[in-house]
């Protein structure tokens, strides 16, 4: 078989990036080879690379590019020892990327990529700017597949870069707003997700009006430009729920037709599969792509954006819609992914606008309760974390339901295998559950608090933690016996708390 293909053809169906080739099965063994050996290979690789790279031959030079890219994680240590590297990016940006051949730019990019956190390890000055401007002249480029790997490749530079690209973000912006004019419906993908990750690496740095400025038109006329039974709208939430949450206010003049038309799609994708529930599971004629579940979770999590960007703002928008009772809905959904995204929902109203919440408390908190069940880990992390973030908002209110909630919340801790992520939201919900009803729980804490002080060891220091710490000292003050025989595990949890001397009334109520 061939070892490559060459694509000068550009057909937006073509389906061989899929294939698995020659070419890809010795790339994918070379890097195999570069894991296990790491840098014992470089002095026999290195200079048929060197001279492969250099050659007339196009399809030697991508030959070079793409072994390059392959051993990048295996060798990096060795060739920074060599010093290779220096040479190596200043050939792939002034050189590679301009190559005539559309196959070598588009390597080029993926190579370029692979070579990232070192590139962002190094002074600022060095070689970053160079690859930044490589990379978005690449996703200008006319040819649709380099625009597709300078596209994801610069998704992978703004992850490793972060706050490094806040020099640049303006220029950025123009370059991947303009893609917005020639891009088709694939390449669209990859440039919300390059959006999307750059508002997810620089976060509020995004906030600025004329960044603002470029950014939203284009992605408004794409909002308004897709209908509401079209799939093409998934990228477009996803991208969207990362740039709100960096916008925060920033985002307000687009809030108002964003939120309804997130809780209109709720709305009538819920209906539409009650309609097809009905009738046997058929939905109707030539509505089975608008029935689909992402629909609602894609709004649901962009609504969820909208509460943590805006915070209180969102109140009255939630106040005036009948969002809430298509949550109480979304709680009780057959797809644990539709589940997920409402408990994380259901947590971001908490902060933003508990009043509106609490008349649905009654229902929400059994729901919440039934789902604490690590079968579905993240439907369970996220309710657990939604029940700690109502109790610190009611409180008191919370008492009644407190002993029935806490007997799936132990048995949680108790199972020390599960995911870091969900013993520490399990951790800090039953800190807080006992922090607002101390009387009702502090006669259990035998039964929990060498998991839960376990647990609080390894959580960062934040106001959740602090949290707990609360719990955990009111528990102590309420029925100091229950923690003599673990004793020090409550020493080393405290000890594990980096920052006590910000919060010293936590350990002026332990030693009252």
């Amino acid at each position: 078989p061939s070892l490559i293909d060459d694509d000068d053809d550009d057909d937006e169906d073509d389906e061989e990036d899929s294939e698995w080739t020659l070419r890809k099965c010795s790339a994918a063994g070379l890097d195999i080879i570069s894991g296990k050996y790491e840098s014992k290979i470089l002095d026999a690789l290195l200079p048929p690379l060197h001279e492969k790279l250099n050659s007339q031959d196009w399809l030697v030079r991508e030959s070079a590019i793409l072994a390059a890219g392959a051993i990048a994680t295996g060798c990096v240590q060795g060739l920074i020892e060599k010093n290779y590297l220096p040479a190596l990016l200043d050939h792939l940006v002034k050189h590679m990327v301009r190559d005539p051949k559309p196959l070598v730019r588009s390597i080029t990019c993926w190579t370029l990529s692979r070579y990232a956190k070192w590139v962002c390890e190094q002074p600022p000055q060095l070689y970053l700017p160079s690859t930044v401007e490589g990379l978005l002249n690449s996703i200008l480029d006319s040819n649709k597949k380099v625009q597709e790997a300078a596209c994801s490749a610069f998704a992978t530079l703004e992850e490793e870069a972060r706050l490094l690209l806040v020099p640049y973000l303006e220029v950025i912006l123009k370059f991947l707003t303009q893609a917005f004019v020639t891009y088709q419906a694939r390449n669209l993908l990859v440039l919300y997700d390059a959006l999307g990750s750059l508002a997810d690496s620089v976060e509020g740095a995004l906030n600025q009006p004329q960044l603002i400025q470029l950014l939203m038109p284009p992605l408004i006329q794409r909002w308004n430009a897709i209908a509401d039974t079209d799939k093409a709208l998934f990228p477009l939430l996803e991208c969207l729920t990362s740039i709100v949450q960096a916008l925060g206010s920033g985002f307000e003049p687009y809030t108002p037709p964003v939120f309804k038309r997130c809780v209109n799609l709720v709305q009538n994708t819920l209906a539409l599969q009650a309609q097809a529930s009905a009738a046997g599971g058929a939905a109707p004629p030539g509505l089975a792509d608008a029935a689909d579940d992402e629909f609602i979770v894609c709004s649901l999590d962009l609504i969820s954006g909208l509460a943590e960007g805006l915070e209180s703002s969102i109140e009255s928008l939630v106040g005036s819609s009948n969002l809430l009772p298509l949550l109480v809905q979304c709680c009780q959904h057959r797809a644990s992914e539709v589940r997920q995204s409402a408990f994380a929902l259901v947590g971001d109203l908490a902060k933003a606008c508990i009043v509106h919440l609490r008349p649905h408390l009654p229902t929400l908190l059994p729901l919440m309760t039934v789902n604490l069940n690590p079968e579905h880990i993240s439907v369970c992390n996220n309710a657990c974390w939604a029940i700690g973030e109502i109790a610190v908002q009611v409180r008191t209110e919370m008492q009644q339901v407190a002993p029935t909630m806490m007997q799936p919340l132990v048995a949680i801790l108790r199972r020390r295998q599960l995911t870091k992520s969900l013993l520490d939201n399990t951790a800090i919900t039953v800190g807080r559950m006992v922090y607002v009803s101390p009387e009702f729980l502090a006669a259990q804490v035998h039964e929990f608090i060498q998991p839960l002080c376990e647990t609080l060891c390894g959580i960062r220091d934040d106001v959740e933690k602090e949290d707990a710490f609360k719990g955990l000292v009111m528990m102590v003050q309420r029925n100091p016996q229950g923690v003599v025989d673990s004793f020090d595990y409550l020493c080393r949890a405290f000890c594990s708390w980096k920052s006590p001397a910000e919060h010293p009334e936590v350990f002026a109520q332990l030693g009252a």
